[in-house]
């Protein structure tokens, strides 16, 4: 259930509220843990989005703090707001965060998805880790920045927009066409993307600086139709189906990137010896009988960051069982290493389909970027983890999924997928499943953590 006025309101006022210490290391994680717990009770679940409620939770903090902000619909209900702090002639720096969330299925959760129950440690909710979590986690920065008034050597930017769970087109897309001017002069972005692991213990940090490219095809095939009594050599049906096992059965050449290999490399450090002298050279590795069927099984994950991949998620033929329809489709998501253009992947399909009779259409494409690592945002987390984490290791890394950075990417702004806070391996299997979860402690530590490295690359 969404929030009713008044119950904003009320939440508001009685907040605990820190004000500042004339320092910028005013820690507001309390606060940061009781405005995430009110934040996951808001109802932007995508579709349909509703995201204008998260732009009025917000906006109604920023204004007590006495920070202006503006917003603006990309459609009815689909809004997004942006706040700027300004400061020195350094390029600026945004903090980017989406709204939505994706669906949660009540029946298959302990607790309702929406409650912002606090329970066994844990604040539970959809969007706890993705990401309303991370998104709380940069308004605590923004609003410390504020508190304290110290001169800043940039302009700080918070964007929380909408629409990114289903492409982004309401919401990152729609602000850099049509309000490119938040942007501008920006440097570095900070977004989700990655962040902390806990595995057996052993805890590593990843800065996501590039991700696989999402290109989404629709498959379509037109022959004759008729009665399901007298089947045809061929159909719709026959020949979509041929396309697709002939997907299902094609493995794309395995290749190794230079952010893949570092990323594996420093896995090795941490891996046991079954593993670590493959991630010592993945690509050797990689051309090994039997090895790639066993890293798929033991993580998709990883796998996946090895090669090209195309999933077949939707289909449909007849709406009635004995009529062969005259057109049948499918859909593919396929995603692609960002080392070549996606018109590349799209004509390796169109080759494996020839002879099909299966039309290949573009749904949607986006294009590859890396950003480097030598900025004052990436050089200020590695800084902050060597200072906070002893021993814990930072390593760029690659996405599988996609985020709006793809489109700050595009605009030339350097952009990384991160957030400090440390989640179990288990834990971070609950994002888009059910059960969504977040530690309180870690959470608190990560508000922390972000505030320090936000700190580091704005003030001189």
């Amino acid at each position: 259930m969404p929030l009713k006025p008044a119950a904003l309101i009320a939440l508001l006022l009685f907040t605990p509220v820190l004000r500042a210490q004339a320092t910028p290391a005013v820690q507001v994680d309390q606060e940061a843990l009781a405005w995430l717990q009110a934040y996951l009770r808001i109802d932007t679940v995508n579709p349909p989005g509703n995201e204008s409620r998260a732009v009025d939770f917000l906006g109604a903090i920023l204004t007590a703090e006495g920070i202006s902000w503006q917003s603006a619909e990309s459609a009815p209900g689909r809004g997004n707001l942006w706040a700027r702090l300004k400061g020195g002639d350094k390029p600026a720096l945004i903090l980017l965060q989406h709204t939505d969330v994706v669906p949660a299925d009540p029946k298959y959760w302990t607790t309702d998805p929406l409650s912002g129950e606090i329970r066994d440690g844990y604040l539970w909710g959809r969007g706890a880790l993705d990401m309303k979590g991370t998104g709380i986690s940069q308004l605590a920065a923004f609003i410390t920045l504020h508190r304290a008034g110290l001169p800043l050597n940039r302009d700080v930017v918070l964007v929380a927009t909408a629409d990114e769970e289903a492409g982004g087109s309401y919401g990152a897309g729609w602000l850099l066409k049509e309000h490119a001017e938040i942007f501008a002069g920006a440097g570095i972005l900070i977004n989700e993307g990655d962040g902390g692991t806990d595995r057996d213990g052993k805890v590593a940090f990843s800065v996501e600086v590039t991700q696989k490219v999402p290109v989404w095809l629709h498959l379509k095939a037109v022959d004759t139709p008729g009665h399901g009594s007298m089947p045809n050599a061929t159909s719709s049906v026959t020949r979509i189906v041929e396309a697709l096992n002939r997907l299902r059965e094609h493995e794309f050449p395995a290749r190794i990137l230079p952010e893949v290999d570092a990323m594996f490399t420093t896995m090795a450090a941490d891996a046991n010896e079954e593993w670590a002298e493959s991630y010592r050279d993945m690509a050797n590795a990689i051309r090994q009988p039997g090895f790639l069927d066993k890293l798929r099984a033991q993580s998709p994950f990883l796998h996946a960051l090895t090669r090209d991949t195309c999933t077949i998620t939707r289909m449909e033929g007849s709406n009635k069982i004995n009529v062969v329809p005259p057109e049948a489709w499918a859909e593919v998501d396929c995603r692609m290493l960002p080392d070549r253009p996606a018109e590349a992947l799209v004509q390796d399909v169109r080759n494996l389909l020839d002879g099909t009779g299966v039309e290949v259409e573009v749904i949607m494409a986006f294009t590859p970027a890396v950003s480097p690592t030598n900025t004052d945002l990436y050089q200020a987390i590695e800084a902050v983890i060597a200072e906070q984490h002893t021993g814990a290791t930072v390593n760029p890394s690659v996405g599988t999924g996609f985020t709006d950075s793809h489109f700050t990417r595009d605009a030339g702004i350097a952009s990384y997928g991160f957030d400090p806070i440390i989640v179990a391996e288990s834990e971070g299997l609950r994002i888009h499943g059910n059960d969504e979860r977040v530690s309180v402690d870690a959470f608190q530590r990560g508000v922390r953590d972000m505030q320090a490295i936000i700190d580091t690359v704005v003030y001189d």
